[in-house]
């Protein structure tokens, strides 16, 4: 067991090497992107990245206070849904309503893997190759889909 320092040690200490991992790979539009920290550019719709004791999650995550626009974000998402399994190559769980961490209800599009730890040095090869292809796969799709979301928000 970790105590509270050294647990967040190690997860900064993960997030830094994955960022460099990552830091030579432009964004599909060619441009520099912090991978770690990536921002969509769009109020309210969110990219995370989350490692824990037991597993990892890569999420679309839709914030909107307001429930109904949110749902009407997370439609437009739905509606992209055929494209996105296709750049993603694979299917991902999506909800409509997901209480997260903090009790906010947030709509949510996300793909876990169990049985990893971010405390466990010899998973991070795992964690990287759990991030890395679906992180750049979302930026791919971003690039196609943004525009349509920055008229809707």
């Amino acid at each position: 067991m970790y105590s509270k320092d050294e647990a967040a040690r190690l997860r900064q200490q993960f997030w830094i090497s994955f960022g460099q991992y990552m830091k030579p790979v432009p964004s599909a539009s060619g441009s520099t992107v912090h991978w770690v920290n990536y921002k969509t550019g769009v109020k309210n719709i969110f990219f995370k990245m989350d490692v824990t004791n037991k597993q990892a999650i890569i999420s679309i995550q839709l914030t909107h206070p307001d429930a109904e626009i949110r749902h009407l974000i997370f439609d437009q998402f739905e509606e992209f849904k055929l494209m996105f399994t296709n750049m993603i190559n694979e299917e991902w769980d999506w909800s409509r309503d997901f209480t997260d961490e903090y009790g906010k209800t947030v709509s949510q599009i996300s793909l876990t893997l169990n049985g990893v730890s971010v405390f466990n040095q010899q998973h991070w090869p795992d964690l990287i190759s759990f991030f890395k292809p679906r992180i750049i796969a979302l930026d791919e799709f971003w690039d196609h889909v943004k525009p349509v979301f920055e008229d809707l928000t």
